[in-house]
């Protein structure tokens, strides 16, 4: 049986565009792990949880960003990630949401040791896994295709 494991994917909008990462920002966590990886905060499925209600759990757990701090995106983007994970299969998904609130406030869990707010192109050169760095791009590039 595979692992599931629900995430979103937050972001916000630069009220001013810069230059060097763009208009729009992704949060990664990085793992307290030894592989001390980042990514968006994901965790497994609870019995009795739906997929939804796991990517937000995970979030106010891993982030201390709570549901009604956040605007998910639901029509339209929804990924399903299925890889090896130590040896074991693992389905992953990822939803978009958006913090309503710029600077709202980050609380990690032990789990993880920091958080930054990246551009695309950062948040790529950061995330060690191609699967992460693919659904990355193709969030920003659906944000961008609703934005015109």
């Amino acid at each position: 049986m595979a692992l599931r494991a629900c995430d979103l994917i937050i972001f916000r909008r630069c009220l001013v565009p810069k230059v060097d990462i763009g208009a729009i920002e992704f949060l990664l966590l990085q793992a307290s792990d030894g592989i001390c990886h980042w990514t968006p905060p994901k965790g497994h499925v609870e019995p009795g949880e739906n997929d939804l209600e796991t990517a937000l759990r995970e979030t106010r757990e891993e982030a201390g960003i709570e549901a009604a701090q956040l605007t998910i995106i639901i029509e339209g983007f929804r990924r399903e990630l299925n890889y090896v994970a130590r040896k074991k299969p693992k389905t992953v998904i990822y939803w978009l949401a958006e913090v309503k609130d710029y600077d709202v406030g980050i609380r990690l869990s032990h789990k993880y040791q920091a958080y930054r707010w990246l551009g695309l192109n950062e948040a790529c050169q950061l995330a060690q896994f191609n699967e992460v760095k693919a659904t990355l791009q193709e969030g920003h590039q659906f944000l961008c295709s609703k934005a015109t």
